[in-house]
């Protein structure tokens, strides 16, 4: 009797075992007993922005609302619609004061206060950086390489030293803006000389680590459809032995091509894994704000794609700018509608 009733018992406990082992596998995306395969685990971690304007508008009295029409805080209400990473641009010495180091200090200490990560896009340059303008700033403008190298490396560091010492270490660092043809022209200027772009990229690699060996480095380039360009660049920063952790791009489709750079992105980004085995990220994208429906069907489609990167190795997307509205410094790509309100584009953030 009692050799059945442990029997009996160890039948019960396989039963279990079972029936939890396949409620798991529903759970995880595997694939259940008698059929149907089912979705990998989701992977895709990092759904970011680039509020970057966001004290600027603060100061000059614009507010933001959810969608009940609350005011809210512009950064909270941007993690409230799935965002978890910021990332901010960094000027040296702008004119306006607008996105020099205290105010980098101030948005990087709210977000982190948030729990969100932190990505420094580091222009080098007084005012805006990107494929038609990478300008020195005024006070590097006489620099010999040597020089120039060195004040990459002094700015660079004592940046994040600023920042670590108010309590934030970024997750992430880009070295230039839009570097399409280097950047710090015309002494860093690829199409000129690839190896004194590689130059300044390697020494703000350094200054980067010698602050914190966990923040990932990234070199980022516009067209994130155009494999040539791509191929092109790091080919060249390769060939003269720059370093570097992560490939960024932008994506700025229409509503009408949106599909085809969707899929033309998915293959460089593909490429780049397998031709130079580092992730890529996706840190700007953006689309017309009155296009918001087919802004989240654009932003929805290509986080699928960054998803599916072989390897796991793509890192996530970030929106340029979401919070802007009513033509906000004559930027209309936006996320929020006239009223200060999210458009439905920001969806596509949701979990």
């Amino acid at each position: 009797m009692i050799r059945i009733m442990i029997l009996s018992v160890r039948y019960i406990l396989i039963f279990v075992t079972l029936l939890i082992g396949f409620s798991n596998c529903k759970k995880s995306g595997g694939t259940p007993a008698g059929g149907g395969t089912k979705p990998a685990a989701d992977t895709f971690i990092y759904k970011g922005a680039d509020p970057s304007w966001i004290t600027q508008m603060e100061t000059s009295g614009i507010k933001f609302y959810n969608a009940s029409g609350q005011a809210t805080d512009g950064l909270a209400l941007l993690q409230s619609l799935g965002i978890n990473s910021i990332r901010l641009r960094a000027w040296v010495d702008p004119v306006a004061g607008w996105c020099n180091t205290a105010d980098i200090v101030a948005k990087a200490v709210r977000a982190r206060k948030l729990g969100m990560r932190v990505m420094i896009d580091i222009h080098y340059s007084d005012t805006w950086a990107d494929p038609g303008h990478q300008f020195p700033p005024a006070a590097w403008a006489s620099y010999d390489l040597p020089t120039l190298t060195n004040a990459v490396s002094t700015y660079t560091q004592g940046l994040l030293d600023t920042l670590k010492i108010a309590g934030v270490v970024p997750s992430w660092v880009q070295l230039g803006n839009e570097t399409n043809d280097g950047m710090l022209w015309p002494l860093g200027r690829a199409s000129t000389n690839m190896a004194n772009f590689a130059a300044l990229i390697n020494a703000g690699y350094k200054a980067v680590k010698a602050v914190s060996d966990t923040t990932q480095v990234i070199v980022h380039i516009s067209n994130g459809y155009d494999n040539s360009l791509f191929r092109w660049m790091f080919d060249g920063l390769k060939a003269n032995n720059a370093q570097y952790d992560i490939i960024g791009m932008s994506l700025y489709p229409t509503a009408d091509n949106w599909s085809a750079y969707n899929q033309s992105c998915a293959v460089n980004m593909n490429d780049m894994v397998t031709r130079y085995n580092k992730p890529v990220m996706v840190v700007e994208v953006g689309m017309p704000a009155d296009e918001a429906t087919t802004c989240e069907a654009f932003i929805t489609d290509l986080i699928h794609k960054v998803r599916a990167v072989t390897g796991n190795k793509g890192l996530g997307v970030f929106y340029w700018e979401p919070e802007c509205y009513n033509n906000w410094q004559g930027y209309g790509l936006g996320a929020f509608d006239n009223t200060g309100k999210p458009t439905v584009a920001m969806n596509a953030f949701l979990p």
